[in-house]
């Protein structure tokens, strides 16, 4: 049982009244900010229960011995203020969409009692759209307070415009069902977002418009069939052609035919993958749900990351950074998928990664001899063919299979931890394996040799 005097409004309201805190990031540097997001990390694992602090934890949070949001609130500030220290602003917007979006959410949807969300009944219409209206508010009012204190001083226009952005997106990913505490999933999201919309400019903005008008009519036609002919041949159902159509659309938009060709390889590898030794994974109960059939989650989660860096290779000045990491991203991607349907039709020995021992083929977390070998032979393909479609350089082939296989690496031990235990899904480890790649990728890129 909770505590005498619980209420879950009360929660939220100190969730959210926690957020008059970022008003400090407009004066305070940045290693002040992250000693004071120390404290109150300290604070809430010492103090807080013996002073009463107990009143806020909920019925699980008492069986559990400890309220694990209460912990992970300060340190997700504390990693953001790490990750962004020149950056602070972006801290700010990260923390009020969190702050507000998640705790407007919660209440508002508690009362709402109406539609609920179709990939998660758990969640309801007016909660999100709390979260978003509340989230963009409160971003966009941190985030315009913390601005004077970053320099140079980013445009009202990014402050004012980014966080609602960021609260859709950070929205979203809050309704996703998954155990993973939204005190984490929520900041990660909105920073990500704030981030990324930092590399966009005006003026590159202003000189892509034409082109990427010029290229909409195409890209529409071309991915309206593709979608349509990939349904028909089965390898995706009809959300899941759907939200790939609109993904290459973006793709190709504002990365061209170059990056729409990427795109397509990372399709084509993956669809033919999932037939491989099919007989073989239906009789072992571990192929593709849908007769091997991609979702939008599918697409989304593979796709993501690339598509966000066709956007930004459009509209900033990071052109070959930002190209570096779609065709990391989708490198994982394809090179991920054909390792474990290989590894799945025909590896002989399946061993956990985390543990080294032999477990059955599809097991989450488990890796075979032949299915990494066809996985670093299709992150080298890959790699191949963003060479030929300009996208890199022969030169950075080696960063793009290196930033896949750490993609790979990392979504294994995850699969092997989280997703075993029920904290991730499938679709958001390989989300997580392209972020990865695509994040190796710019640190090799970028680091002194």
């Amino acid at each position: 049982m909770s505590e005498p005097g619980y209420s879950e409004d009360r929660r939220q309201i100190l969730h959210m009244a926690m957020a008059a805190f970022a008003l400090l990031l407009r004066v305070l540097s940045w290693e002040e900010a992250l000693a004071c997001a120390l404290a109150a990390l300290a604070f809430n694992l010492g103090l807080l229960p013996r002073l009463g602090g107990r009143r806020l934890y909920r019925p699980a949070d008492r069986l559990r011995g400890y309220p694990p949001g209460i912990v992970i609130y300060p340190l997700s500030v504390a990693l953001l203020i790490l990750i962004f220290r020149h950056r602070l602003d972006i801290v700010a917007g990260a923390w009020g969409v969190l702050a507000f979006g998640d705790g407007m959410a919660t209440i508002v949807g508690r009362r709402s009692g109406g539609r609920r969300l179709p990939w998660n009944p758990g969640k309801t219409a007016a909660g999100l759209t709390a979260f978003i209206v509340c989230g963009a508010a409160g971003g966009a009012a941190l985030a315009t307070w913390a601005r004077p204190g970053v320099a140079p001083v980013p445009s009202i226009l990014y402050t004012a415009g980014a966080p609602v952005i960021a609260a859709v997106l950070a929205g979203f990913v809050e309704t996703i069902p998954i155990r993973l505490d939204d005190n984490l999933s929520v900041p990660a999201a909105a920073a990500a977002g704030l981030w990324a919309l930092s590399l966009i400019t005006p003026d590159a903005a202003a000189a892509a418009a034409p082109r990427m008008l010029a290229a909409l009519g195409p890209a529409v036609a071309i991915n309206a069939l593709v979608g349509w002919a990939g349904w028909k041949a089965r390898t995706v159902s009809l959300s899941g052609a759907s939200a790939g159509a609109v993904i290459g659309i973006v793709v190709y938009t504002c990365g061209g035919p170059g990056a729409w060709l990427m795109l397509f390889a990372t399709f084509a590898f993956a669809a033919v993958a999932s037939r491989l030794g099919l007989q073989r994974k239906v009789l072992l109960g571990i192929a593709e749900e849908r007769g091997g059939r991609r979702g939008p989650g599918n697409a989304i989660a593979n796709c993501g990351v690339a598509t966000g860096a066709a956007v930004v290779a459009a509209l900033g000045p990071h052109v070959v950074l930002a190209q570096l990491v779609l065709v990391s991203a989708f490198a994982a991607a394809g090179s991920d998928t054909v390792a474990s349907e290989v590894g799945k039709a025909w590896g002989r020995r399946t061993v956990l990664i985390t543990r080294l021992t032999r477990v059955k083929p599809g097991t989450s977390g488990a890796m075979s001899l032949e299915g990494t070998a066809a996985g670093l032979v299709s992150a080298f393909a890959l790699a191949a063919v963003g060479v030929l479609v300009s996208l890199t350089a022969w030169a950075h082939v080696w960063i793009v299979v290196v930033a896949a296989t750490a993609g790979a690496l990392v979504e294994s031990v995850l699969g092997a931890t989280l997703e075993r235990s029920g904290v991730l899904d499938n679709d958001t480890l390989n989300f997580i394996n392209t972020a990865v790649a695509g994040a190796v990728a710019l640190v090799l890129v970028l680091a002194p040799i």
